[in-house]
């Protein structure tokens, strides 16, 4: 069987389309878009009275919500992701509220494109970021650890022991409960 069309298959591309189709092309598109992304980011960064008031509501709701319940890392994204959507219904006590006001310190940090609002206590005094300005939006990454809200003597004085309670004292006592089997480990595979 002979081919009837014998004619050539190539056709003629814009030079528009040959830069689309070329990898300088796909980059330079892709830089436009990365562009134009920062362009906006730059512009719809949070300002400093809207990123501490959205820092302040999910900081209470993260107050209200931490109960005696030991929380993890997904529990607090899931719920800092719900913190962004909703605002407290109340704030937590008065006296809760002045001890974290005088133990802990949060401050607005400008960045190029994005900002952030970081605690400062004793606990972390490097300062831990609570939430992250970016797009026009608060993204709260608070964790009820991050805060300074008990404050307690460590010891009376210079040599003097821990004031924790009777957990220190019990290792002194070496009071290893009802069970005559356990006691010191002695590292020759013996505990007595």
């Amino acid at each position: 069987m002979q081919q009837t069309d014998r004619g050539s298959y190539k056709t003629e591309e814009s030079v528009v389309k040959m830069f689309y189709h070329s990898c300088l092309g796909k980059l330079v598109i892709l830089g436009g878009i990365v562009g134009v992304l920062l362009l906006l980011a730059y512009i719809s960064v949070p300002d400093e009275e809207t990123m501490m008031n959205e820092t302040m509501d999910n900081i209470y709701q993260c107050i209200a919500a931490n109960d005696s319940i030991q929380r993890d890392w997904i529990d607090d994204a899931i719920g800092n992701v719900g913190n962004m959507f909703t605002h407290a219904d109340s704030m937590p006590n008065e006296a809760t509220m002045r001890t974290f006001e005088k133990y802990n310190r949060l401050e607005y940090q400008r960045h190029s494109f994005h900002s952030t609002a970081v605690i400062y206590n004793n606990f972390r005094p490097t300062g831990t970021v609570v939430g992250y300005g970016l797009f026009g939006m608060v993204i709260p990454t608070v964790n009820f650890n991050d805060f300074l809200l008990r404050i307690s003597p460590i010891h009376k004085g210079y040599n003097q022991r821990l004031l924790d309670g009777p957990r220190l004292n019990r290792v002194d006592q070496e009071y290893f409960g009802e069970n005559p089997e356990l006691g010191i480990f002695k590292g020759d595979g013996s505990s007595h």
